[in-house]
């Protein structure tokens, strides 16, 4: 069964090439919004297994955005990872960093790292 993935970013080209690349590796099914707002919402409709959500966004930070999700019962155990441009690549493992208790990936992420982070977060999949 495929797991189900949330993106969530103010630039929706990214979301849109992340969501490319994720559903072409078969192993996801993907939802990305552009509208931090809306996450709580939409995160209750679909169901996610894992939220991937960029830090710096108007409205709405990633940090905002978490602590609501949190807020409801449904989604308080789905990770998130956080994408972020504050810190460089060179100062973030690529496989990831650990933001309070939140993992995080400097952007611009590779598309293996976030596979790979993803993977690592909800254990193997299978397809």
């Amino acid at each position: 069964m495929k797991k189900r993935i949330l993106l969530i970013d103010d630039e929706a080209a990214i979301t849109r090439m992340m969501r490319r690349n994720l559903e072409a590796t078969g192993l996801f099914d993907v939802m990305d919004i552009n509208n931090p707002k809306l996450a709580v919402q939409t995160a209750l409709q679909f169901r996610p297994d894992i939220v991937v959500c960029d830090v710096m966004m108007p409205d709405m930070d990633g940090g905002a955005v978490a602590a609501s999700l949190a807020e409801q019962s449904q989604l308080a155990q789905v990770p998130i990872i956080f994408l972020t441009a504050i810190v460089s690549r060179q100062e973030v493992e690529p496989s990831g960093s650990i933001i309070g208790s939140h993992l995080f990936l400097a952007k611009p992420v590779k598309h293996d790292d976030l596979v790979a982070c993803i993977e690592r977060q909800l254990g193997k999949i299978s397809s």
